[in-house]
């Protein structure tokens, strides 16, 4: 890989150094580590929209869906003792399955998928689950040295609870070794940051995520 220059290095806050995952783990010994946190990146929504909903795939009042392969994400959020966690928020958003962000400072030169709604705000239920319906997202470069593996951000939140911005991973991705983000994890952090896929039925593919949130 060649040398990456210090203006991207900065813009994707690889400068910031390690990741804690430590917390609030090591208050008894059973607690569990927290989700790993990483850096929001420069696309996250400026712009409100109406649809904010827990399906991605097609935005209100539009026949069309969105391109791409579409998946199921469904988890839960607990707390560093296992305890789930209601009513926690997640605002979750994520590239189409082109690569380009619904934001105007996207620099991809992909074709922008107008069915994709690219950002979901959702809640937790009163058993700390969630779940969703979105596509793929599309690898990006991110400079020409270096592309993006497919991610969704997440920024979760709960009174009482540190906040969590973190980004979530799929298996079986080349690019997945390669990024400047997650390579730079330990192996418990990737693992720890990347979905399981648990079925598939005909052309939707299930992943499941797990979301820890230190008190």
């Amino acid at each position: 890989m060649k040398k990456i220059s210090r203006r991207t290095i900065v813009k994707w806050g690889l400068a910031g150094g390690a990741v804690a995952l430590g917390g609030g783990a090591g208050k008894v010994l059973a607690a569990l580590l927290p989700t790993p946190s990483e850096v929001e990146g420069p696309f996250y929504p400026v712009r409100d929209q109406k649809d904010k909903d827990a399906d991605l795939t097609q935005i209100a009042g539009r026949r069309d869906v969105a391109s791409g392969q579409h998946i199921i994400v469904s988890g839960e959020v607990r707390d560093i003792y296992g305890n789930p966690i209601a009513n926690a928020l997640l605002d979750i958003w994520q590239a189409d399955a082109n690569g380009r962000y619904r934001h105007p400072r996207d620099p991809n030169k992909a074709k922008p998928d107008e069915n994709f709604q690219g950002r979901a705000i959702i809640y937790t239920d009163g058993n700390g689950k969630f779940r969703f319906k979105t596509v793929m997202p599309g690898a990006y470069p991110a400079s020409n040295e270096w592309t993006r593996p497919p991610h969704i951000h997440f920024k979760i939140s709960k009174p009482g609870y540190r906040a969590l911005t973190t980004q979530m991973y799929f298996p079986g991705q080349s690019l997945n070794a390669l990024d400047l983000l997650l390579s730079r994890k330990s192996k418990i952090a990737r693992a720890a940051m990347t979905a399981q896929q648990i079925g598939q039925q005909g052309d939707l593919v299930f992943y499941e995520y797990t979301v820890i949130l230190d008190v």
